[in-house]
């Protein structure tokens, strides 16, 4: 009892930071104020030692909240523009596993020489899946599987994911930059009793994926309802803004207490380098996204953030809070993290035959 007293305090106390920091950012006029203030001040709290924590339940119904209201845009009308990029998703995912495997093979070209007592293989699938643009807990999970260090995988996608998160919204907001927003006047409107329906079956859709095992599935699962009934024409109601406020606060704590006291001291020399590596596959992922742009006529930010070496989650998120083409950006990234969960292990295998 004493246990879960102490756990539900700590929940409730980083929380109220969560919020305070959000508030702080709502003033401040900071790019998705909702996520990134939480993100940062439990990230600043957990490294410094913090008791912070997140409770997965309240995760999920925010990853469910998200999926949710990203499936609304996809109308018919979207779908058709969708399709019709089905060639440039493909280049996007080819894209992805290419630069994910140059990015690892440039961490063992740096580090294998100094990690001393480290077998050549091992350090091999460490950097691998360290570089693998995928979800942080499945590339742990696949390295795991390969006998690889999994503090350090999991450190990697950590700092990736916090400094892309900040980073790119940041960038854009200043820039002024702005991309392809396709959101239908029906989806603008709450409608409380289809509001209701729509958490039904989304979350039956959720519990459903999560039940078959598969990644991300209070997203996914959400994610894949609510844009069948889209597809259909069918609109239940929109999200309010104080729930999707709400959810991104609450996928803002469970990002930012993966970070702990001894994050920092997890071999700073190679934390260094990726954070050097993260920044460098922004500025080649915008390069890449350039030509995109200019092979589809679609607006280059939009391309931006369904390209970036980003979260699904995080990414979709700056697409909706700043308007810049929900449907697109959800597309590229959802099709690049099925292809790489099903590709980067056997792709490991066929590059890195076992000896």
């Amino acid at each position: 009892m004493r246990t879960y007293f102490q756990f539900a305090t700590r929940v409730l106390l980083t929380l109220a930071v969560a919020w305070a920091a959000a508030a702080a950012c709502v003033a401040l006029q900071t790019p998705l104020p909702w996520m990134i203030g939480p993100l940062l001040a439990t990230s600043l709290l957990s490294i410094a030692g913090a008791p912070t924590e997140s409770w997965g339940p309240l995760r999920n119904a925010g990853q469910w909240t998200i999926g949710a209201a990203l499936g609304l845009y996809f109308t018919p009308q979207v779908m058709a523009l969708v399709a019709g990029l089905w060639w440039a998703i493909a280049l996007g995912i080819a894209w992805a596993l290419v630069l994910g495997w140059l990015f690892g093979a440039w961490l063992y070209r740096v580090h294998a020489p100094r990690m001393h007592g480290v077998p050549a293989s091992m350090m091999r699938a460490t950097s691998y899946f360290s570089g693998a643009i995928g979800a942080a807990s499945e590339m742990t999970l696949l390295a795991e599987r390969e006998n690889a260090r999994t503090d350090l995988v999991a450190a990697s996608h950590s700092l990736r994911l916090l400094i892309v998160t900040v980073t790119i919204p940041f960038a854009l907001q200043w820039s002024g930059l702005h991309g392809l927003d396709i959101l239908p006047p029906a989806t603008r409107v709450v409608d409380w009793p289809g509001l209701a329906l729509l958490a039904v079956l989304t979350g039956a859709g959720a519990l459903a994926m999560d039940k078959l095992g598969r990644a991300n599935p209070w997203f996914m699962g959400a994610l894949v309802v609510s844009m069948g009934f889209a597809m259909a024409g069918i609109g239940f109601s929109a999200v309010p803004q104080g729930l999707s406020n709400a959810a991104q606060l609450v996928i803002g704590v469970s990002l930012g207490v993966r970070f702990r006291a001894d994050f920092l001291r997890t071999a700073p020399r190679w934390l260094g380098t990726v954070a050097l590596g993260t920044f460098g596959l922004m500025g080649i992922c915008a390069l890449f996204a350039g030509l995109l742009a200019w092979g589809t006529g679609l607006p280059w930010v939009t391309l931006l953030l369904g390209t970036s070496p980003g979260g699904i989650t995080e990414m979709a998120i700056t697409a909706k809070v700043l308007q810049l083409g929900v449907p697109v950006v959800t597309a590229f990234q959802v099709c690049r993290l099925i292809a790489v969960l099903i590709l980067v292990e056997p792709l490991f295998r066929r590059i890195y035959p076992a000896e």
